[in-house]
């Protein structure tokens, strides 16, 4: 049996989330000591593995639950599915880095929209989501790219980088000051119009890849200027408070 402490050391989880994750019926500890601490054994961690699989797949905390609830939840497949699904997303992601690293050279304006074509992937998450159960995320993404033309997904991803060039003169500003928080209002809702709903989970999440990755981190400071995307992880952060 672990405490909550230990498995907060072990996986990076919080004690806040574990606590969290308890209320809402989605990890219940396996017993709680005479002094009300909560302790975890072996099956318990095995579930939180799950739980912490389907996140990386942008699963919603709810879907988790019902999934993982289900009489007919198949682990061992759930598991095939979910490494053959980051499989799909890694190799997409590095097509984009690589891809990132040639319009360093090249600009915005040459910019060949084919890497971003996720077709495959979202095939297998198609079959996979069928086999897990439907998600209103991937119902809401689905719809909206349904008849997208590629002259239309260019346009909305020059869109979305305008945002960051607009971020870019705000860089004088405070984080916190209500200009600078309604272009981050401005990129939340973008988001949502065009791609799925961003959440402010979400959106916390972006805010950190925008400086932790640096490919990321080099294409905003590109449009926005040299310190962008720092200010906007900044404004991010506060924004999710």
């Amino acid at each position: 049996m672990m405490t909550v402490n230990e498995v907060s050391r072990l996986t990076g989880v919080s004690i806040r989330t574990l606590h969290y994750y308890d209320q809402i019926g989605l990890l219940h500890p396996s017993g709680v000591t005479e002094a009300g601490y909560r302790q975890y054994d072996d099956t318990a961690l095995e579930r939180l593995q799950q739980i912490l699989l389907f996140r990386e797949l942008e699963f919603p905390l709810k879907e988790i639950k019902g999934i993982l609830d289900s009489d007919g939840f198949d682990r061992k497949k759930a598991l095939e599915q979910q490494i053959e699904l980051l499989t799909l997303k890694k190799e997409h992601l590095e097509n984009l880095i690589t891809f990132a690293r040639e319009i360093k050279l090249t600009g915005v304006q040459k910019m060949d929209f084919t890497v971003f074509d996720k077709t495959k992937i979202e095939e297998y998450e198609k079959q996979a989501k069928e086999k897990w159960g439907n998600t209103e995320a991937f119902a809401e993404f689905e719809q909206k790219d349904k008849g997208r033309s590629e002259e239309e997904t260019k346009q909305s991803w020059v869109e979305f980088m305008q945002l960051f060039a607009e971020f870019g003169e705000l860089k004088d500003k405070k984080p916190e000051e209500e200009i600078v928080q309604k272009q981050v209002k401005k990129i939340q809702d973008y988001i949502t119009e065009h791609f799925y709903e961003c959440t402010k989970e979400i959106l916390q999440g972006l805010g950190k890849m925008y400086v932790s990755n640096d490919e990321f981190k080099e294409n905003i400071d590109r449009v926005g200027k040299e310190g962008c995307a720092q200010f906007v992880s900044e404004a991010i952060a506060v924004y999710c408070k």
